[in-house]
């Protein structure tokens, strides 16, 4: 046997794995207990191969963890909820705009048998949409509204319905990359709808689309897209959305505009431009994302004139695209408490962004002292929130971080990490070697929560 072949052997196998008592008796499927025993093992094997020393874990003991690991990595239920310490308000990586109770008490009613696409009054079959068409109308001040399952999803949908067989102008300006290295260009041309660039990366004119828009093979619609997510300064130039809605009426195309945020104008500061603007601007038909500025759910949504929408949601691509029960209920109950509230909107995104730094102070302090810290030990720093979700970008507010004490010469990064392990889990803002507790987007009723994971976290 080869000195390889030897260090090998010491391998536990599988079998005698999966027959130990601690994975025999736990009550997952055999499939997925000999998938992570396979991977465990995999893992082990690789090990050796850097390090023909390493110590290996007794039978029992594999089997002991893995069992642990199936009820955490597999079973436990996923999403997992966790409280948001960093200071970004919509944190796409920690689920966007946090639901109101309305809409999580929406979602669960919807969960079971609900009327989603059932008219009690005649007892027939409806549309999952019926409910939320009148009260987005009123309240987008559009003639019809529809929705799709992402803000991704409403340009596709949009691009690909009114786009063709001509495609659609977009400005080089405006060719935006998204989050994970997605781009409008991309996901407009996704389904066919050929992208015909027009004007350069810092100015577009309107003569640049007077030209896209003439020849014997124009293209089929314009599109618009909002810059949500960052800033162009200097020497740049870009038409007007009320000008391009007017070349687009006398060429006869529609004016598709993302606007990606999904601003109503309630309850969030800068100067972000809202949906119901766009639509005054001339806009045909106006895309944007459901679980940013609106603060619900993700969904995209669609709004503009009436003919156009219906052409939408006629399409055969809207049956793919379309949201879920659950979703459509977190969206009507956001909606109503826009509609509801005027501009005093009851959703966790707006309290976030209301809160005052004197409050947030207060609330630190409180924390300090329910942890034991002496008054004169606790230290405090005033940092920069920001709104995120590729909304208002470089736009931030005034906000108010507890600093945490590192136990013994336990470095930031462990700190943050065994907190981010921690129950319930706390995702906080690492800077300059401190660990930063922003309390900006940390609802207060989530205070209780968070004194119990500091507690765990930070021993003595």
């Amino acid at each position: 046997m080869s000195a390889s072949t030897s260090r090998f052997a010491r391998l536990p196998k599988v079998d005698r794995v999966l027959a130990a008592s601690p994975l025999r008796e736990h009550p997952a499927a055999a499939s997925l207990k000999k998938l992570l025993v396979q991977e465990a093992v995999e893992s082990l094997r690789a090990r050796l191969r850097d390090d023909d020393a390493h110590a290996l874990p007794s039978v029992e003991a594999l089997a002991r963890e893995l069992a642990e690991a199936l009820d955490e990595r597999w079973l436990r239920p996923h999403p997992r909820p966790v409280i948001n310490a960093t200071g970004v308000i919509l944190h796409t990586n920690l689920g966007r705009a946090p639901l109101s109770a309305a809409a999580r008490d929406a979602m669960v009613a919807a969960a079971g048998y609900c009327d989603l696409e059932f008219e009690r009054a005649s007892g027939r079959r409806g549309s999952r949409f019926t409910p939320l068409r009148p009260l987005g109308r009123a309240l987008l001040e559009a003639e019809d509204v529809h929705v799709v399952n992402n803000g991704g999803a409403a340009v596709l949908l949009a691009c690909t319905a009114l786009g063709l067989p001509g495609g659609v102008v977009l400005s080089r300006g405006q060719m935006i990359e998204i989050g994970d290295r997605f781009r409008v260009a991309e996901m407009a041309a996704a389904a066919g709808a050929r992208v015909r660039e027009v004007g350069s990366t810092n100015r577009t004119h309107l003569h640049d689309y007077e030209r896209a828009l003439t020849g014997d093979d124009p293209p089929s619609a314009i599109l618009w897209a909002h810059l949500s997510n960052f800033r162009q300064e200097g020497f740049v130039a870009s038409v007007a959305l009320h000008e391009l809605a007017a070349l687009a009426r006398a060429r006869g195309v529609p004016l598709i505009a993302d606007l990606g945020s999904g601003s109503l104008g309630r309850g969030i500061p800068g100067d972000e431009p809202t949906i119901q603007e766009y639509l005054r601007a001339g806009a045909d038909v106006v895309t944007c994302s459901g679980d940013k500025l609106l603060g619900g759910p993700q969904a995209g949504i669609m709004a503009g004139r009436a003919a156009l929408i219906e052409r939408c949601r006629r399409h055969p691509m809207a049956r793919a695209l379309r949201p879920d029960k659950c979703t459509l209920a977190a969206l009507h109950a956001t909606l109503a408490a826009h509609a509801r509230g005027g501009d005093d909107v009851a959703l966790p995104l707006q309290r976030m962004a209301a809160a005052s730094v004197e409050s947030l102070r207060a609330r630190a302090r409180q924390l300090g002292r329910a942890l034991g810290w002496p008054e004169d030990q606790l230290e405090f720093r005033a940092t920069r929130a920001a709104i995120g979700g590729g909304s208002l970008p470089g736009a931030t507010l005034d906000s108010v971080a507890l600093v945490l004490p590192r136990p013994g010469a336990l470095e930031a990064g462990a700190l943050a990490r065994r907190l981010r392990l921690g129950e319930p889990p706390v995702v906080t803002r690492v800077q300059g070697g401190e660990v930063l507790v922003d309390l900006r987007a940390v609802e207060p009723a989530d205070d209780e929560a968070l004194i119990q994971a500091l507690r765990a976290a930070l021993p003595g």
